[in-house]
């Protein structure tokens, strides 16, 4: 656009118009300014969903835990790492437990390697081999805890003085991005066809080319789509923008267009669905249950050592809602009792693992040589490691089903001694003792019911994956208004299932429970084989590959992993579920408009190219040259990328099914509809035109009636096309203030040019009489009436959407 323009000038200055050139020059910067402005307000889009998305650090200051972005660590913080977290600065560990980390970014090596804590002054040196007491920036922890002081950051650390980029924005060409561009090249190379058509026939017929190539640069601008692509990377950026306003961060922008296409939400009970805020409300120990008050102040003496071994399980200073929630309980009930100790050291630790639902944590007491061994877990894993018989664990089953069916979630507690010195390699090899039930409650986090009835408005199906017990999911379930409860399938019944029989099953079914992080993949991949488009959410180590193989990864944001929230394309600050279905919304009302821009970009180029192309064939006086198109532009440019993008979502935006990923923007309807509101627009202004011309008007009377009919059509045509279901009159109540101002910028610069005499020389223009723009603006309504008409007719039946 910027070449014809100038070229354009140049033409002008060779047949001697200077102040043609020097007005179509001038547009030059004006067409600038837009457009630096556009791309200004994308880029002010883009850094603020940079700045969410930038890698976060847990850090010590001021005695307090601190989650703070990952730059603004500095060199003596402390640091606390935790499986899943990507460590944001070269530290020395002054703690550690289990902890291990994969430094493949740095070294190469694939396998994790083990790290201890340092016993003395250290330097750090470079990475590589076992028990080292350093971490450094960019590397990734697999598993276990510590905590580190900070010795360098940025290009200071052993990522930085190798020039690794940590992160950067990936372009992909997503399925709308390739029809736009194919869309773009189809119109290009029409134009140019055209473009070509209209030199020659200009010059044989008037034996004039120079103002036959003016007459081919008019064209060219007239049918250059160069709005398209500039749409689709406004309205995709600014839509991110706008969903980061609702508490979703989108990494990846092209994810935007795949929201509203959802049609499966796969999503985590535990701090999704519920507030992830664990309280403990029932213990159960010596064959007697226990309610347990959260204003209780003691509770009895037989439920002390089960409350003390669950506290032992846990770590120190839990970050984990139900180590939060059992610690709590021990500091109002044991606190002037011998079950609480803070004196004793940490050994071991046993983590837990796929095979193995309980963690087990080594302790040596003041006073005592031997070990003492806290274990919790999964209740049938910790019936596993007591070794109990089927008459022991089918009674305490019948106990956890109903303290499961309250909606709690349930965990058991074991016990165990070891004098030797040298400790097992697994859980099995001690001698557990069983002591008793925890039940849990997680309350439902407001909104959630409301979400789930707006999700099967939309005809997205909700579908709940949990670690907890059938009964437990399918309590909160009934909360929620879940459908499908009857229907469960557990963790145990995936894996005897193959991917066929799952496929089969995996459209009744809403629950799916007692299911460990690695099962989600198959889960993902299932639902994909079936045709569905999946959204599915985590935030631990071991669910990167689920949320990475879904159409729609979404990651927790308050308390997620790092490599969750980098394998994910939208990340929940809030970690609500309702969040979720805001975000789906915003993604079918960005498609909505977006879709709307380029129909109306579509149909507004018709009647342009068609009044540059005809007088040239007909052997008419021209209509529109330079000047006018980029006019015309003036209005477009900012009508597609500005007022479409802020038109408030359609009133059946989640009471219709989600749109098919595989379905263009542009089909044939969509385009039929666009080719006619433009054809319609022609047939009107090229209908003023030719009277004017047959009635003797003469050629500026007639090109400054013409184009103002076309510019009033053209307004029209943004006013009809803001809604494709609701009229006129209805969208006009619908705040858009971008609108209004292109609006009255339109017919205030048209006033100028058609009444300031210098104006409307240069753009060879006659002045018009209030029955002349009374003639133009009847005219320009008709030409979008039909389409208003349409609407109301076929407002039942959604033909259009």
């Amino acid at each position: 656009m910027f070449l014809l323009l100038i070229g354009g000038g140049a033409i002008y200055l060779l047949l001697g118009d200077v102040q043609e050139a020097v007005m179509l020059l001038g547009f030059v910067f004006v067409v600038m300014g837009i457009t630096l402005y556009q791309e200004r307000k994308t880029e002010r889009a883009l850094e603020a969903l940079r700045d969410l998305s930038s890698p976060r650090a847990l850090v010590i200051r001021d005695s307090l835990q601190k989650r703070i972005a990952g730059r603004e660590v500095v060199r003596g913080d402390i640091i606390v790492v935790s499986e899943g977290d990507r460590i944001p600065a070269d530290a020395i560990l002054v703690s550690s437990v289990n902890l291990s980390i994969d430094e493949s970014l740095l070294t190469g090596e694939s396998i994790p390697v083990r790290k201890a804590a340092a016993t003395g002054p250290v330097a750090i040196t470079r990475p590589g081999g076992d028990d080292l007491p350093f971490v450094y920036s960019g590397t990734l922890a697999v598993q276990g805890y510590g905590v580190a002081r900070v010795e360098a950051t940025g290009l200071n650390t052993e990522l930085g003085k190798i020039g690794r980029a940590l992160q950067s924005i990936e372009s992909e060409q997503t399925l709308l991005q390739k029809e736009t561009g194919s869309l773009v090249r189809r119109l290009a190379l029409i134009g140019l066809t055209l473009c070509t058509l209209v030199v020659v026939v200009y010059g044989l017929t008037r034996h004039n080319w120079l103002n036959g190539l003016l007459a081919g640069i008019t064209l060219a601008m007239a049918m250059l789509p160069e709005e398209f692509p500039v749409v689709l990377t406004i309205f995709l950026a600014l839509g991110a923008w706008r969903i980061s306003k609702k508490r979703v961060l989108t990494r990846r922008v092209p994810a935007v267009e795949t929201l509203g296409s959802a049609g499966v939400l796969c999503v985590d009970k535990t701090g999704t669905l519920t507030l992830n805020q664990m309280a403990v409300r029932a213990v159960f120990a010596g064959n007697r249950l226990y309610i347990i008050d959260g204003n209780a102040g003691a509770i009895p003496e037989d439920l002390h050592e089960t409350v003390e071994f669950s506290i032992l399980a846990s770590q120190v200073d839990p970050f984990d809602p139900m180590e939060k929630a059992l610690r709590e309980l021990g500091d109002k009930t044991l606190s002037n009792t011998e079950h609480l100790h803070a004196d004793w050291t940490l050994v071991q630790e046993y983590p837990l693992s796929k095979n193995l639902l309980a963690m087990s944590r080594v302790w040596r007491s003041v006073d005592r040589k031997n070990y003492v061994i806290a274990a919790k877990g999964a209740p049938e894993a910790i019936f596993d490691i007591c070794h109990m018989d089927e008459k022991e664990v089918r009674a305490l089953s019948e106990k956890i089903n109903a303290m499961a069916s309250e909606g709690l979630r349930v965990l058991g507690v074991a016990k165990a001694a070891f004098d030797e010195s040298a400790l097992p390699d697994g859980q099995h090899d001690f001698r557990f003792v069983f002591l008793g039930l925890i039940g849990l409650a997680d309350p439902v986090r407001p909104g959630v019911a409301e979400a789930i009835r707006e999700c099967y408005a939309a005809g997205i199906r909700v579908v709940m994956i949990t670690g907890d017990y059938p009964v437990t999911a399918q309590n909160i379930g009934k909360q929620i208004g879940l459908t499908g409860l009857e229907n469960v399938i557990t963790g145990h019944e995936l894996d005897t299932m193959d991917d066929t029989e799952l496929q089969r099953r995996i459209g009744k079914v809403n629950i799916f429970a007692r299911v460990v992080p690695e099962q989600k993949l198959r889960l993902v991949n299932a639902l994909k084989a079936v045709g569905e488009v999946v959204a599915m959410t985590g935030d631990g180590v071991n669910d990167a590959a689920a949320l990475k193989a879904s159409n729609i990864g979404i990651a927790m944001g308050g308390r997620g992993t790092d490599v969750a929230r980098e394998a994910s394309a939208i990340v929940l600050l809030d970690d609500d579920f309702s969040s979720i279905v805001q975000a789906v919304r915003m993604g079918r009302r960005i498609f909505d408009n977006l879709k709307k821009a380029m129909a109306y970009i579509l149909a507004v180029h018709v009647p342009i190219a068609g009044m540059s192309l005809l007088p040239v064939l007909f052997n008419w006086p021209l209509v529109l040259l330079p000047v006018h198109i980029v006019f015309l532009e003036l209005i477009i440019d900012p009508a597609c990328s500005i007022v479409f993008e802020a038109e408030p979502e359609e009133a059946n935006v989640m009471h219709r099914p989600p749109r098919n990923l595989r379905d263009p923007m542009f089909n044939k309807r969509t385009i039929a509809f666009s080719l006619l509101q433009g054809v319609s627009v022609l047939c009107i202004v090229l209908a003023v035109f030719v009277v004017a011309i047959y009635r003797g008007q003469g050629a500026n009377e007639a090109r400054a009636l013409s184009f103002t009919t076309l510019i009033i059509a053209n307004l029209g045509l943004i006013l009809t096309n803001r809604s494709w279901t609701r009229t006129i009159f209805d969208t006009l109540r619908s705040p858009n203030t971008a609108f209004w101002s292109v609006l009255a910028g339109a017919l205030l610069v048209l006033g100028f040019v058609i009444y300031v005499p210098f104006l409307r020389q240069l753009f060879r223009f006659s002045y018009l009489h209030a029955a002349d723009l009374a003639i133009c603006l009847v005219a320009g309504v008709v030409s979008v009436l039909w389409f208003e008409g349409f609407k109301v007719i076929n407002r039942e039946k959604n033909i259009l959407t």
